[in-house]
């Protein structure tokens, strides 16, 4: 009989085998037909993919500490078996025993590493009995070259290390309500607290599907930087909205709650499935289109468009650590063509007066300030607007000077931090 915990372990090792080796996501791997989880209870698949998330987002660290006992190259396989049980250790505050002999019997159950059980034990033993000392004195994890060097444009080298360690914190789960009443009374009754910005912030999530208020549609998961955007809007109460790349429907939620007649337009008719069920449960209307915008026409014009536009996702590292790892080398030049694509198909959809909304999760400039500085020069209708920060619930200082909002992972970092945004508003001149 297994040990308990042993088979999220392995599986957790599995996983970033396939993240680091790979260059797999971790929600390719976990929703894919050939699921590395798809034996596990649903118990053990969330501590495995929590466990190999762990361990990415302490990567560095972890492997400094690891370094200071391995005297020669480790092979992959144990390696990876070490870095997960150093994260239990050094992170998650497991107990050295529990950790150690799960490594060992790991190393024993794996061919190539059966001869290496050894090692394993006595370079954890070290880590158990002197490795804290020193992880916690280490920098946190750092980000790719290229994802530093694109970021070095907008932010200082200490704003950088200050999103490095928002990214290693993690992230909580926030939630958007329909009714701010019901919001009020969700917090009475829960762990959770009001943002500033009108989300509610768990400080513990447990199953969400099991959360008071989910069957009834009270509420989604939506952090709390997705939910500017469509705050950006205003008032929208009777007008007709166009949400462009809506999967998977925050958004599209959003707009819903906030009095607008929806049209959710995604070019994956899968992820458009979600959206449609998200407002089946939350009881909010919406008229979805599983259709390529750059090929799709619409009937009439809009009073709004919210386009969030498909990006690099650098904003989202503090939930999905497997990011910088997977995508190390990336390319922006095809995400770049296709925003501009987007952005002037959409200028040509707005009524007169009409406000176009432009989005990223990303905090590349080139996906945000360098596209807005791109349309100025292709687009002489589309008027900038700037956006009063204190009126969305934001600091002063989450405005850039031209009045875009730029939000990075590390603000409100005592209170768990953001996902990196940049959002844009326009009208429509003609």
């Amino acid at each position: 009989m297994a040990k308990p915990g042993l088979f999220a372990r392995e599986a957790a090792v599995r996983l970033l085998h396939a993240v680091l080796l790979e260059r797999r996501l971790l929600i390719d791997i976990v929703n894919g037909e050939d699921s590395l989880l798809i034996d596990l209870e649903p118990s053990e698949r969330a501590r495995a993919q929590s466990l190999a998330m762990t361990t990415l987002r302490n990567l560095g660290p972890i492997d400094f500490v690891l370094q200071k006992y391995l005297t020669k190259q480790t092979p992959f396989a144990l390696l990876n078996i070490l870095r997960v049980s150093a994260a239990e250790m050094l992170v998650d505050g497991i107990a050295a025993h529990a950790a150690v002999d799960s490594a060992v019997t790991m190393a024993k159950r794996r061919h190539k590493t059966a001869h290496l059980k050894d090692l394993a034990n006595a370079v954890l033993r070290k880590v158990a009995s002197e490795g804290m000392e020193i992880f916690e004195g280490l920098e946190p994890q750092e980000l790719p070259k290229a994802f530093r060097s694109q970021m070095a444009k907008i932010v200082t080298k200490e704003e950088m290390t200050s999103i490095e360690r928002s990214h290693q914190a993690g992230a909580p789960v926030d939630l958007s309500f329909k009714d701010i009443k019901k919001a009020n009374s969700f917090i009475e009754n829960s762990n959770g607290i009001m943002m500033p910005n009108g989300s509610v912030r768990l400080k513990r999530a447990g199953q969400i599907t099991e959360m008071n208020g989910f069957l009834d549609g009270d509420w989604w998961v939506q952090d709390l930087a997705a939910s500017i955007p469509a705050k950006c809007f205003g008032d929208l109460s009777g007008k007709k909205v166009l949400d462009l790349c809506a999967a998977p429907g925050g958004k599209t939620m959003q707009l819903a709650s906030m009095g607008a007649t929806v049209t959710a337009l995604d070019i994956s008719s899968k992820r458009l499935e979600r959206v449609k069920q998200n407002l089946e449960r939350t009881k909010l209307k919406a008229n979805c289109i599983a259709a390529d915008a750059l090929k799709w026409k619409p009937v009439e014009c809009f009073d709004a468009i919210l386009l969030d536009a498909p990006c690099s996702a650098s904003g989202t590292i503090r939930r999905h650590p497997d990011l910088p790892f997977a995508k190390e080398n990336f390319d922006l030049g095809e995400l770049l063509k296709l925003q501009r694509a987007l952005l002037l198909k959409a200028s040509n959809w707005l009524v007169p007066g009409g406000i176009l909304i432009y989005s990223t999760c990303s905090i590349f400039s080139a996906e945000g300030e360098g596209q807005v500085q791109w349309l100025a020069k292709q687009n002489n209708d589309l008027i900038p607007q700037k956006i009063d920060p204190k009126l969305i619930g934001l600091s002063d200082y989450m405005a850039n000077k031209d009045g875009q909002i730029r939000l990075r992972p590390d603000f409100f970092a005592d209170l768990g931090g953001m996902d990196g945004f940049f959002v844009a508003k326009f009208t429509n001149n003609k």
